[in-house]
Parts: structure tokens; sequence; C-alpha cells
């Protein structure tokens, strides 16, 4: 959507509050020996104290209130009873929620724990990355810039990025134009940022893999080649400056 009043921004500024604190909270939360439906179950709880709907469960019919991914799962993991969280497992909670007609979006990854199994430095590589290409984002840039700078940063750091996840309008529904931000230099995408527009900037950054793959749950995706991914998303209004980080109460 493209922010055109107060009431709009105020808007979207309300969904956003309760995405990134649900998250922020969820991360908090999160301990040895529970299970991802516990936790989920808690998110939920977080959104219906906010007024919030969850989006996935709203738009897709997704069987959970948010998405919690584990070790080698990338995204859209379903949460399960028999899915207990371990010390130094690489945890991904994605929150998006509607609120008032208004539409928010917002994920991150940590490490569970003491981090035993070498998980830390890609968590922060993404973390790290996010922040460096919301910094740059500004009305009529390319788009294309923004993933030739996400997979540059990357590949530095000895990493690679998913390339068929990407990050996306939201606003009035979950996801609008732009449909794809992808975390690599789509040169067939010629699309600029436009000011006062809402866009989610996701960052996929990979041990191994470069392709998401679905699972036979038919929600789960894993990568192709392996590994791990860490994610992390913020919804933004871009500007003519640096963009209003609409969910940075999140703590990402």
């Amino acid at each position: 959507m493209s922010i055109s009043t107060q009431a709009e921004l105020d808007g979207m500024k309300k969904v956003s509050e309760a995405v990134a604190n649900t998250l922020r909270k969820m991360r908090e939360y999160a301990q040895p020996g529970m299970s991802t439906l516990e936790l989920d179950h808690y998110g939920g709880e977080l959104l219906k104290g906010y007024g919030a709907k969850s989006a996935p469960r709203l738009t897709y019919g997704f069987p959970g209130w948010t998405c919690i991914s584990v070790n080698e799962q990338i995204a859209h993991g379903i949460p399960s009873a028999a899915n207990i969280l371990r010390e130094g497992d690489l945890v991904n909670i994605d929150v998006s929620a509607e609120l008032g007609g208004f539409w928010s979006d917002n994920g991150g990854s940590f490490v569970l724990g003491q981090d035993i199994h070498g998980h830390e430095k890609l968590v922060a590589t993404s973390r790290q990355i996010l922040w460096e290409a919301i910094a740059q984002i500004r009305g009529g840039q390319r788009i294309s810039d923004t993933g030739k700078l996400i997979e540059t940063k990357a590949r530095k750091a000895g990493f690679r990025v998913i390339r068929n996840l990407t990050g996306h309008g939201v606003g009035r529904s979950l996801h609008e134009a732009p449909f794809e931000i992808a975390n690599f230099p789509d040169h067939r995408n010629r699309e600029r940022f436009r000011r006062h527009s809402v866009v989610a900037i996701e960052t996929f950054i990979s041990t191994t893999s470069t392709m998401a793959m679905d699972t036979s749950d038919g929600w789960t995706f894993v990568g192709n080649k392996g590994g791990f991914v860490a994610q992390h998303e913020h919804t933004i209004v871009i500007t003519d400056g640096e963009p209003v980080v609409l969910t940075e109460s999140n703590g990402i």
C-alpha cells in the first residue's frame, strides 16, 4: 500500500506494534523442552490481546497462529506438539497479522540458549544484512539494487542466499505489489521502490542451499542442498531518506 493519510500511518503503526511485540515476547518465552505448539499458542494469545488476527491463518488457512521453523526448516514451519525445542536449536518465528484493515509482517531467527552448534554467525550475518539493506532503500531506487547488496554481503561473509523466497509489499493485505523483493540482483525486475509505500524486507541467508523446496506437509520449506538458513524481516515505510521501520520494537 501507499501511505497517503495520517490515519493510514497510524493504522500501520498499530498493527506493526502488535506483530513486533508478539515476535519479541515469543522469542523471550521460548525455552528448551517446550513444544513449538505451546510457543505458537502463546503467540496466538498475544495477538488476540492486541485485537489482531493471524495473517497466515486468515489468508491461507495455515494450521497455526504463527510460523515456527526449526533447524533445517527454512520457513512456514507448522507448530506441533511433537516438535520439542532443544538447547542450541536454530529457531525462526514469523509473525504477521491483520488489525483494523491493516496488515504487517515480521520475522527473525535466533539461537535458543547456548550456541552449541555454531549457528550464531549465520544469525548475526542475516540480521546485520537486513539493517544494511534497509538503510540504503529510498524512493526511486531499483529493487534489484537491494538484492545485489544482500547477496554481495552474504557472499563476503561466506554464505549464500535463498533465491525463491522474497520480501514483498504489505499493508492492505499480506502480500501486495511489489510482490518480489529478491535476495539477489534479479535484473528482470525493473521496478523501483516508491516513496510512501509499505514493504516487508526479508533476508534469507544460507549455509549451502540456494532454493527453498516444499515438504510433504504442504507448508514447510527446506533447502535444496541442506544446511541452515537464517531469516530476518521488518515492515518499513519508504521515504526520500532512511525508511521508517514500523516493526522496530521486535528487537531485531
